[in-house]
């Protein structure tokens, strides 16, 4: 569980205010899950492995066993059904939050996961599925990634595919969790195991490779022959996949038969986040359309979370990110014009900009050079003195900041820029 510094934690918050300003706009609400949940009411809605995860402790005034959140959308699913029963779907949430899950030591995985995501509830149809994959597309672009791909599949099928195969049920979920992760080997010896057909057994391990575009879907039909489960999943796979063409989105997708969510209650649509030089999905998502059922009230859903981490990690990798730690303006003053500081700051503050106080020591051009330096340290645009004697009450001198702004800067030698206070909101 990482601590986050002060210039990452800028940047980071950043990164969630963005995601969340999308989501909004997309007429998503803001919901904010508890911390803890007790563990015989949200189990319904975790698969025993990831219960597993848990970090569970007893709760000192009812002896219940209690759990750090392992999951938000079973969180959320328990919410609706439980909270929010008299509320008109479709329901558009959004969160940020983190998760807490156990991983043993060196599996390169946080144990602490910050996520930022959205829940579409209540509809189940073409539409919503391509409405939430575009939301994520949306998200990503936002924050200034170009080089991502979004993995689309439909989990029907291959669940279908297991199914037909003569597989015992324990057999069928060891296989999708083999197809999960893409453990060929794994999987075949599984198929192997059960005495699976060869011919059948062939197909099975086919799938996880179908990774394409329409052609893909071409080779599913041959595939699934004559059955009906296993037609209605591709059709419906297409159908979304060519809403999102049609609005300009194809480039960013796509069609994965193996795509296979690794959380059970997936049953529909589904899709996983890569980034060029990221080992590890961004995030993902799709439908479930019996999660909340499990809860007392059966409503079709579909959502996505993205791991704020690793886009951290892919913004970096792309040169991204720095406009997160932006400071617009240092302003700074001798002691005695504090409160001068303060007027101006909330002045550009509420004009929008991000600005950072500051004291002038020591006085005169030792106490600027100091001034201009602090603002290359914390990544200023523009650093702004006030209170300088021949300078005009309404008047501040800029001293550092784009070279548009002040004209060329010898090393070592500070700018002196006079421009009246109130222009400075208009200037960056």
């Amino acid at each position: 569980m990482a601590t986050i510094l002060p210039h990452t934690a800028k940047r980071v918050r950043h990164l969630e205010d963005t995601l969340l300003t999308v989501l909004t706009r997309w007429g998503y609400q803001e919901i904010i899950p508890p911390t803890f949940e007790y563990l015989d009411v949200l189990s319904a809605g975790l698969e025993p492995d990831l219960i597993e995860k848990c970090y569970k402790f007893v709760d000192q005034t009812t002896g219940r066993i209690l759990l750090l959140r392992p999951d938000v959308t079973a969180q959320i699913a328990r919410i609706v059904a439980m909270g929010m029963v008299e509320a008109s779907v479709p329901l558009r949430l959004c969160y940020r939050s983190t998760v807490f899950r156990y991983e043993p030591e060196h599996a390169g995985r946080e144990r602490e996961i910050f996520q930022v995501g959205a829940e579409l509830i209540g509809v189940d149809d073409v539409s919503t599925d391509s409405e939430i994959i575009a939301l994520a597309l949306e998200c990503l672009k936002q924050l200034g990634l170009s080089t991502f791909t979004i993995s689309v599949g439909h989990v029907g099928f291959f669940k279908a595919l297991l199914a037909r195969s003569g597989l015992s049920l324990e057999g069928q979920k060891r296989a999708e969790h083999a197809a999960a992760r893409k453990d060929l080997p794994r999987l075949d010896e599984i198929l192997t195991d059960e005495r699976v057909p060869k011919r059948v057994a062939r197909a099975i391990l086919e799938v996880p490779s179908l990774c394409g575009r329409e052609d893909v879907l071409e080779r599913g039909r041959e595939m699934a022959e004559r059955d009906r489960e296993l037609l209605t999943a591709l059709e419906r796979l297409d159908r979304v996949y060519r809403v999102l063409k049609a609005a300009g989105l194809a480039d960013y997708l796509l069609l994965d038969l193996g795509e296979f969510r690794g959380f059970d209650y997936y049953d529909g649509v589904t899709f996983d986040v890569f980034a060029e030089g990221i080992g590890c999905e961004l995030g993902g998502g799709g439908r479930y359309n019996h999660l909340i059922g499990r809860f007392g009230r059966d409503l079709p859903s579909t959502g996505f979370a993205l791991d704020v981490d690793r886009l951290f990690q892919a913004m970096q990798r792309v040169g991204e990110g720095q406009a997160g730690a932006r400071v617009d303006f240092l302003i700074t003053a001798s002691a005695r014009h504090s409160g001068r500081v303060f007027q101006v700051s909330q002045m550009l503050r509420n004009a929008g900009h991000r600005v950072v106080q500051g004291v002038l020591q020591p006085h005169g051009q030792a106490g600027i050079r100091a001034s201009v330096q602090e603002g290359r340290t914390i990544g200023a645009c523009a650093v702004v003195v006030l209170g300088e004697k021949k300078v005009a009450p309404d008047e501040a001198l800029i001293v550092a900041g784009p070279s548009s702004l002040v004209g060329a800067v010898r090393p070592g030698v500070p700018v002196r820029k006079r421009v009246k206070i109130k222009e400075l909101p208009h200037l960056l």
